[in-house]
C-alpha cells in the first residue's frame, strides 16, 4: 500500500499530525510519499525507508512501482482544497484530517487518528463522489485562454469578485445560451453542493446535500432584493460577461485568486471528473450540519 500525505507545513500542529502518521504508516509497513513542503519541514532520517516526494507529474507511477491507494490532508478546508487541486483528475481518494476549525471536508479529527488510520488500512471505508466546476477564460474574440488560469477547477466554488473597494459590478449571465439576469451586485459565487457550506452559505445561499446534483449561483450584495439564489442542474453552462467602472474583476477558484480584464469572459460547467472522499465512522453531512453548524439550536 502506498499513500500521499499533503499538508499545511507552516503549522505546528499539522506537522505533529504528520510525524505521528509517519510513525503510524512506518509501523505496519506502507510507503508514504510527501509533499516537498512537509518534506522541507521534517526530519526524516527518523523513518525507515525516507518518505518520498510527491510528483504531481509521474503520479500514479510513483517511485514505488505500484498505484497510490489513499491521500491524507493534514490541516483544515482550505488545505483539503489545496490537495485536491494537486492530485485533480488522479483518482486517488482522499481522506481529510482535521487540525482546523469547522471541518466540513477535512471530518477526520485527531482524537480519533489511530482508530480510523486502522480502519482505512483495513478496508474499512466507503467512497464518496464530489463534482467539481470547471472554469474557462475567453478572450473578446471567444477563444479560450488557457494562460490565464491557474487551477480551473474547484471542489467548492468559483467567486466573481469586484476589483475595488466601492465599485459594483455588472455581470450579465447566460445558462446554455439563454439570458438568465444581469447582476448588479458587489460579485457572484457559482458553488457546487459540497461548496453550499462555504463562501455560499456566508452569503445567504441555501443548504444542499453534497450527494446532490446542482450548481448554485448565490449573489453577492445584490442591489435588488428580488435577486435570490438559485440552483441548477448540475449539466447545464453559464457564460458570464463582466463590466466594472475598474476594467477589472477578480476571479476566485477554491480561495486562488487572480485579477482578469472586463474583456474577458467566463464559461463555468461540471469539470469532467470527481474527487473521491473516503468515509470513515458515522460522519455524515446531517450530523455536521448538527455538531458543526448548530443545527436548530
Amino acid at each position: 500500500m502506498t499513500i500521499a500525505i499533503f499538508g499545511n507545513a507552516m503549522k505546528a500542529d499539522t506537522l505533529r499530525e504528520v510525524r505521528h502518521i509517519l510513525q503510524f504508516m512506518t509501523e505496519k509497513g506502507i510507503h508514504v510519499l510527501l509533499s516537498q513542503e512537509l518534506r522541507n519541514e521534517l526530519d526524516l532520517r527518523e523513518y525507515p525507508g525516507f518518505p518520498e516526494n510527491w510528483d504531481g507529474d509521474k503520479q500514479p507511477e510513483n517511485v514505488y512501482g505500484e498505484p497510490i491507494d489513499f491521500a491524507l490532508s493534514v490541516g483544515g478546508d482550505g488545505t483539503f482544497l489545496t490537495s485536491a487541486a494537486a492530485i485533480g483528475n488522479k483518482n486517488i481518494p482522499i481522506l481529510g484530517v482535521n487540525c482546523g476549525h469547522l471541518g466540513f471536508l477535512a471530518e477526520v479529527q485527531t482524537d480519533d487518528l489511530d482508530d480510523i488510520l486502522q480502519k482505512l488500512v483495513a478496508g474499512e471505508y466507503t467512497i464518496e463522489q464530489r463534482s467539481l466546476l470547471k472554469v474557462s477564460v475567453l478572450d473578446k474574440d471567444g477563444f479560450a485562454r488557457e494562460d490565464l488560469v491557474m487551477s480551473p477547477n474547484a471542489l467548492n466554488e468559483i467567486a466573481i469578485l469586484k476589483q475595488g473597494l466601492t465599485n459594483m459590478l455588472t455581470i450579465e449571465t447566460k445558462v446554455n445560451g439563454e439570458l438568465l439576469h444581469t447582476y448588479h451586485s458587489d460579485g457572484l459565487v457559482i458553488a457546487t453542493p459540497t461548496g453550499s457550506t462555504a463562501y455560499n452559505l456566508s452569503i445567504g445561499g441555501p443548504l444542499v446535500v453534497p450527494q446532490s446534483k446542482g450548481i448554485l449561483l448565490t449573489p453577492i450584495a445584490p442591489h435588488s432584493l428580488t435577486v435570490r439564489p438559485i440552483v441548477m442542474p448540475e449539466d447545464w453552462k453559464f457564460d458570464f460577461r463582466i463590466s466594472s467602472r475598474y476594467d477589472s474583476f477578480m476571479v476566485s477558484v477554491d480561495g486562488r485568486s487572480q485579477s482578469l480584464s472586463t474583456d474577458m469572459s467566463l464559461h463555468v460547467e461540471r469539470a469532467p471528473y470527481t474527487v473521491k472522499l473516503v468515509q470513515i465512522g458515522d460522519n455524515s453531512f446531517l450530523k455536521s450540519l448538527r455538531t458543526k453548524l448548530n443545527w436548530g439550536k
